[in-house]
């Protein structure tokens, strides 16, 4: 067969074969058709009515129930091809069905498993109302048993967070025994000649404030192993009377030579016992109104109309840490430490993995709080708190007063200029915001010391590099090693401590890096490497 088409493409000639001089001409130009091309397409046009005509015919013996032929399907898919709807009721039963809320009686048993449920429909052969009604109360004992795994999950997660391991309570319990049997744990810290150090701002001063041994042990290390410059460091421990002779013996015994120790509880600060500490005050209150209105976590999870998220967050707000005084120190750092000019405040929760000298180079811009900030980034999880994240802005004194999508920023490595904080009304902002939140029933945040401290510092925060503090390593493991060892401080904030059970395995070695588990007093209390 050969095929010519003319230069003005007006005309197409077919040759059937080779030596034959009959052939069809075609005017594409024209209107004129030639008899042949007329009876090819009658012919065609009668077969593909008569194929038509008996799927059709095929399809109405099946009937609406069934689509197990072309034309079924054809008819089906038609109209969705051309662009309209089938007229179906079934899918709007369901949908009413499912919507009701009306209670059902229950007259046989609801199926525990899909396979359960789709082996009940086949062998009862179910009609419409039965399917969707099996079907609703399937799905509604899967959310219930859903939820209370949920719930039960984070009530588990709350009392292993909140309890102290039998490993550390050892710790703590030989420790002391050391402090009062041993001399070399009680010697002063610092020793006579290094006092002065102790505020000469030629040197670069850290404040931790902590109670737990270990996890101070590991923030110390960590902060002069990597520093070049050790010889100029110097870090502030303050904890509380019931911990001080645990936390004095083992830096005592523990010397991070030549970096500078001081380890002081609060009953030996002046300032704390020269009068009335507002912040005190308040935590008082504030433990008798949660006590009061928060009923313990029984009531919480009691709670069958909130979501499993909104549970979590009013168990760990139950939390010992945002009731420790040792979470609310940070707001009276210039009363503390009159002397110094700057200093760097640190949670006993992160590890320090670079040299944070150059946090002294960094111009605040008058500011007083150098802080990452934590609405920015790309884990959103992590990087994606706002003031509305942690302020109750259905509230009219805070709806009024802030603005819910301002960028939070972070508590736990925060550069505190503390000449410029003198001449502000933080601290006073601080424990007025706390009295205010117990006059509502604790209804202005849930958490802690960060929802206040963002009012308090509110207009006074300098943004800093995130490379400065990476968050969320205790409460989500999304977070790589790899990304992980490139920040210069990591933060295990949230539940999962890097001391205890629940930590994430990938992300504990990070931190157990800087325990000797071959000291005596770490293997005696069966403290063993992750």
């Amino acid at each position: 067969m050969q095929l010519h088409i003319s230069p003005s493409l007006r005309h197409v000639t077919v040759l059937p074969a080779k030596g034959v001089r009959e052939f069809i001409k075609v005017k594409v130009g024209s209107r004129r058709f030639s008899y042949r091309m007329v009876f090819y397409s009658l012919l065609i046009l009668t077969f593909l009515l008569r194929f038509v005509f008996v799927l059709t015919a095929v399809d109405t013996i099946d009937g609406e129930s069934k689509c197990s032929t072309i034309g079924c399907v054809g008819k089906r898919l038609g109209p969705r091809i051309w662009g309209r709807r089938l007229d179906s009721m079934v899918p709007d039963d369901i949908y009413k069905i499912l919507e009701d809320n009306r209670s059902q009686d229950e007259e046989t048993e609801v199926p525990q498993s899909l396979e359960e449920f789709v082996a009940e429909m086949r062998s009862n052969k179910s009609d419409l109302k039965t399917f969707a009604l099996k079907l609703k109360a399937m799905v509604t004992l899967l959310e219930k048993r859903t939820r209370t795994a949920k719930i039960q999950e984070y009530l588990y997660r709350h009392v292993a967070s909140s309890s102290i391991p039998k490993q550390l309570h050892c710790l703590a319990l030989r420790l002391a025994n050391e402090h009062s049997t041993n001399a070399a744990a009680r010697l002063q810290l610092p020793a006579p000649e290094l006092v002065p150090f102790l505020v000469d701002n030629s040197f670069f001063h850290f404040v931790l404030a902590s109670d737990n041994v270990l996890a101070s042990s590991v923030v110390a290390k960590s902060l002069v192993s990597n520093s070049l410059r050790p010889e100029k460091v110097v870090l502030h421990i303050i904890t509380d009377r019931k911990t001080y002779s645990t936390m004095h013996a083992w830096f005592s015994l523990h010397p991070l030579t030549p970096a500078i120790i001081e380890v002081k509880g609060l009953h030996h600060f002046d300032w704390f016992t020269k009068g009335k500490v507002p912040v005190l005050e308040a935590m008082e209150k504030d433990q008798r109104v949660r006590s009061q209105f928060r009923g313990g976590s029984s009531a919480i999870i009691a709670n069958n109309t909130e979501k499993p998220y909104v549970i979590a967050s009013k168990l760990q707000a139950l939390s010992p840490k945002y009731n420790s005084m040792m979470n609310h120190i940070r707001i009276h750092l210039p009363e503390l430490y009159p002397s110094l000019n700057k200093v760097v405040f640190l949670d006993d929760d992160i590890v320090i993995q670079t040299d944070l000298s150059p946090l002294w180079d960094i111009d605040m811009k008058g500011k007083v709080n150098g802080a990452v900030a934590t609405c920015l980034g790309d884990d959103k999880f992590v990087m994606s708190k706002r003031f509305k994240s942690y302020l109750n802005f259905s509230h009219p004194l805070i709806k009024q007063s802030f603005d819910p999508n301002e960028c939070a920023w972070a508590y736990g490595m925060n550069i505190f200029d503390l000449n410029a904080w003198r001449k502000t009304n933080i601290s006073n902002t601080y424990n007025s915001w706390l009295h205010k939140n117990l006059k509502s029933d604790l209804s202005l945040w849930q958490l802690g010391t960060l929802p206040p401290g963002l009012i308090a510092f509110h207009g006074h925060v300098h943004i800093i590099d995130p490379f400065w503090h990476m968050l969320g390593l205790g409460y989500q493991d999304n977070t790589s090693i790899a990304g992980a060892e490139k920040a210069g401080v990591i933060h295990f904030n949230g539940r999962a401590k890097p001391w205890l059970d629940i930590a994430f395995p990938q992300l504990r070695t990070l931190w157990a890096k800087y325990v000797d588990f071959s000291d005596k007093f770490i293997k005696a209390c069966h403290i063993r490497a992750p």
